[in-house]
């Protein structure tokens, strides 16, 4: 992976890039899953953290849970969810979403220097997801929330690499500038 796949993958539709990675502790929270579902997501995301050396919370200070995963069998079901408009500031989202044919989709919030602060995740398990394996699905969606990709990713040896390298303590938790990526695949080459 070199350092114009690497800036493809954070470079929005308009030609802005951002990279951004969590700046403050991971405390994650999983709806609507099966005990056993649950398990190979938590352990997927407690995996893929420690893989990338951040650290993981039982709760935020400020939000209590800070990564906010929503599984529902369709898009209608978003509206059994108390506040879910206040939660996102995104009325009408889950009609949004079943026009637009998505099988997921997820948001961020930032902090001031730019880190992420929070991540809501959706996914609708009655389409395209239906079949997808478990542990597979887990691992994508960790990968997917680790960092601000433009585009679905598939994980992979060299996007986990690309994860550990943007966690690196050295580099800032987020840049808006495309050399980043030059920065990202230097380390990927000593990893």
């Amino acid at each position: 992976m070199n350092a114009d796949d690497i800036a493809a993958l954070f470079t929005r539709s308009d030609g802005t890039f951002l990279c951004a990675r969590w700046g403050r502790p991971v405390a994650p929270v999983i709806f609507g899953l099966a005990d056993e579902s649950l398990d190979i997501f938590r352990g997927a995301i407690r995996a893929g953290f420690a893989h990338a050396g951040h650290p993981l919370a039982e709760t935020d200070p400020d939000m209590g849970a800070n990564l906010m995963l929503f599984f529902v069998r369709d898009w209608p079901d978003l509206a059994d969810i108390p506040d879910l408009d206040r939660l996102t500031d995104a009325p009408g989202l889950g009609d949004r979403l079943a026009r637009a044919g998505a099988d997921q989709y997820r948001m961020f919030r930032f902090d001031a220097d730019g880190g992420i602060r929070a991540c809501l995740g959706f996914l609708r398990m009655g389409g395209a997801l239906a079949d997808s394996h478990p542990a597979q699905l887990a691992e994508a969606l960790f990968m997917r929330c680790a960092l601000t990709f433009t585009q679905d990713i598939t994980p992979s040896a060299p996007m986990a690499a690309l994860i550990r390298a943007a966690y690196d303590p050295v580099l800032p938790v987020a840049a808006r500038d495309p050399a980043h990526a030059l920065r990202l695949a230097a380390r990927m080459g000593g990893l």
